[in-house]
């Protein structure tokens, strides 16, 4: 077991960059607690990092409530739509040898961060679909600072994601945020710092939703798993304050290079874990 202070300030640096590109924080907790912790299972793993997210993304929303950036409504839909499949994903990850969980997990960050690399230009330059078109639903958003968003989205894909997003987040642990953004931004062609702000106000239901799910299973019913929380969550709750108050002092394309950056670097590391 690591020190309290080492999990402190893994959690600070979790809360500041899973919030600040709306990810949660999953994606760096869980090649962590694989690497560091290898007497935990998969179903172990997951369960620690959704409780995680679930505790940074409250704490990152609150900070997001505040800039006006959350677009409460398409949050609310995608976030009902969500909570089938994380429950599903709780039961299926038990299933999961841990060698294959890893390489699973690599390759799906890396493959998604090459494609956040090829279509960065074409994320940060969306056009405003016309509201009179059939199936989509038309926003207008001013947050605090005086910054107004117009954009418009498909409601039922945005709901199908969700779903999708929804099973893939307790099975790998990841809160979903590090697919729900890209998928929002590109797909959807929300404004990236909208996205970011929504993801983790979707994150906040759909974590405590799995949590409570591996509650009622009695996955932390360990003392050392519940301190492992603890600790990690101590450094999390400011670094999701920080994160969300840096968010809307960096430029989009930044951010969605950050994301990229991230994901391929924690893949490889992974991947090539997964195979030992």
């Amino acid at each position: 077991m690591h020190t309290p202070i080492t999990l402190i300030i893994t959690g600070l640096i979790i809360g500041t960059v899973g919030t600040l590109i709306g990810a949660g924080g999953g994606f760096i907790l869980v090649p962590f607690l694989l690497l560091f912790y290898t007497e935990f299972p998969p179903e172990v793993v997951t369960a620690i990092s959704i409780a995680v997210v679930a505790v940074n993304s409250i704490s990152g929303s609150m900070a997001y409530a505040k800039s006006g950036r959350i677009d409460y409504k398409a949050g609310l839909v995608f976030a009902v739509f969500t909570i089938p499949g994380s429950i599903l994903g709780v039961y299926t990850v038990k299933y999961i040898p841990q060698n294959v969980f890893k390489i699973i997990f690599g390759i799906m960050l890396i493959g998604l961060s090459v494609y956040l690399f090829f279509k960065n230009k074409a994320i940060i330059s969306n056009s405003v679909i016309s509201s009179e078109k059939k199936g989509y639903k038309h926003t207008v958003l001013t947050d605090k600072s005086g910054t107004t968003y117009e954009y418009s989205y498909k409601q039922s894909i945005g709901s199908l994601i969700s779903i999708v997003v929804g099973y893939i987040s307790p099975l790998l642990g990841i809160g979903g945020g590090i697919i729900h953004v890209p998928a929002m931004v590109n797909w959807l062609k929300f404004p990236v710092h909208i996205a970011t702000a929504t993801s983790h106000f979707i994150l906040a239901i759909m974590a405590t939703v799995s949590v409570i799910t591996h509650a009622i299973n009695g996955t932390y019913n360990n003392t050392d798993i519940v301190l492992t929380i603890v600790y990690l969550s101590l450094g999390v709750i400011p670094g999701a304050q920080l994160g969300a108050y840096f968010s809307h002092k960096i430029k989009s394309h930044t951010i969605i290079r950050a994301l990229a950056v991230c994901l391929i670097i924690v893949g490889i590391r992974i991947l090539f874990y997964g195979k030992h």
